[in-house]
């Protein structure tokens, strides 16, 4: 028998509804705040992830499904949206338009070689938003809201994390300060944060080895080394928040797993999924499209793990819907085709094939969830009628075909 790769899995039955309850119920917040659909493909030039992502990064040095396509391409499979979001947004050349704002969402299948675990798979899923043109820091805090009110409809507790990551003015003089303070300790860092004091010091702060974390919680810190301008933002989100009532805590080692992010650094937390606790994450990217080409422009997004979040969600309570129609002999079935044909029209409509007892009709319809139990019975079709029952209401009554 053929099976699934390993960190690749079927979504199917109860777990289906589950992920679509949540990417309906994510796209409808979204839309509230004014954010628009984009598309964009799974396969993407590498140099793409590596000039955006980071070659010092976990994901492109380790994790990436990269190869050589039929035209010799050095191509990868998608390993997260911002990227390609932000490609779309350059080749469109909405970039060009200055003094607009764009707002997208997106969602889909992101695939990254990792090893599998709960909440974490090869291929996974993500939703998430990216706003371009508002440079303002109310865009920062607008995007936390947004997702705040996004777990709050799918019924998920969490922990809000922020930082700074500051700007080119401030962070020259940090990066010296934590190349000193990372070579004192360089024989006691592992391999990985040894490689990036050399690369980008910065993605030490986001190495999850536990003795890497104990020796780091006195290393300098980010937001005691901010210049004005990206203390006074930092400042500002923190009021916003606390005017909110949004609870939070400051992460002064929080960096997130990507390179382009600057200034605001966010997590959502849940300690209800394991090791992995991220359950969403984001922050602020203003140089990210310069990097990429493009004319220089604002950003700022978010994205959420699907798979993450999965066991978290509370499905609301199932509403009946629709009818199910079948019949109690051979001679009735051929006439439910063209009934359920003009139902459709209006309702959802469910035929049952074979002939069967009004009992076996009724558990068949409680199977699919439907509100009403439409039969056509030795009687009704002699008589051109249908015999329906709410479910609901409990109630039924014989009405003839043109009426149903």
């Amino acid at each position: 028998m053929i099976n699934a790769l390993r960190g690749m899995k079927d979504l199917t039955f109860e777990e289906s509804q589950r992920f679509v309850h949540i990417i309906t119920t994510a796209i409808g917040v979204s839309k509230k705040y004014g954010y628009n659909y984009i598309e964009t493909p799974i396969l993407e030039e590498t140099k793409l992830f590596k000039r955006s992502v980071g070659e010092s990064s976990d994901i492109v040095g380790k994790e990436m499904y990269q190869f050589k396509d039929k035209g010799g391409n050095d191509v990868c499979m998608r390993p997260e949206g911002t990227a390609g979001v932000v490609r779309a947004f350059i080749q469109a050349k909405l970039d060009r338009r200055q003094n607009e704002k764009f707002k997208f969402y997106y969602y889909g299948a992101m695939f990254r070689y990792e090893r599998p675990q709960k909440g974490r798979l090869r291929e996974f899923h993500q939703f998430g938003c990216e706003s371009f043109g508002e440079a303002s820091v109310y865009e920062d805090f607008t995007i936390i809201e947004m997702i705040g009110d996004i777990f709050k409809e799918l019924g998920i507790g969490y922990k809000l994390q922020i930082n700074s990551l500051g700007c080119p003015n401030c962070m020259p003089s940090y990066r010296e300060n934590l190349i000193n303070f990372l070579t004192e300790s360089q024989n006691e860092l592992c391999e990985d944060c040894n490689r990036r004091i050399g690369t980008n010091p910065i993605r030490v702060l986001d190495c999850k080895n536990k003795k890497c974390q104990s020796l780091l919680l006195n290393s300098p810190k980010l937001i005691k080394n901010l210049c004005n301008s990206c203390n006074k933002d930092f400042q500002k989100l923190i009021e916003l928040l606390n005017s909110e009532n949004i609870e939070f805590e400051i992460d002064t080692n929080l960096v997130r797993g990507l390179d382009y992010y600057n200034k605001t650094a966010f997590e959502f937390i849940s300690n209800d999924i394991g090791s992995q606790s991220a359950i969403a994450g984001g922050g602020r990217y203003d140089k990210l499209i310069e990097f990429l080409d493009g004319k220089p422009t604002p950003a700022v997004g978010f994205a959420l793990g699907i798979e993450r979040i999965m066991e978290l969600v509370k499905m609301p309570e199932i509403i009946r819907e629709g009818y199910y129609i079948g019949a109690m002999d051979k001679e009735a079935i051929d006439t439910l085709f063209s009934l359920a044909h003009k139902k459709r029209v209006s309702d959802k409509v469910t035929i049952e094939y074979s002939p069967k007892k009004l009992k076996a009709h009724l558990k068949g319809a409680d199977r699919v969830g439907a509100r009403y139990c439409a039969v056509i019975g030795e009687n009704e079709f002699i008589e051109k009628k249908i015999w329906i029952k709410d479910l609901v209401e409990k109630k039924e009554k014989i009405i003839s075909w043109n009426e149903f």
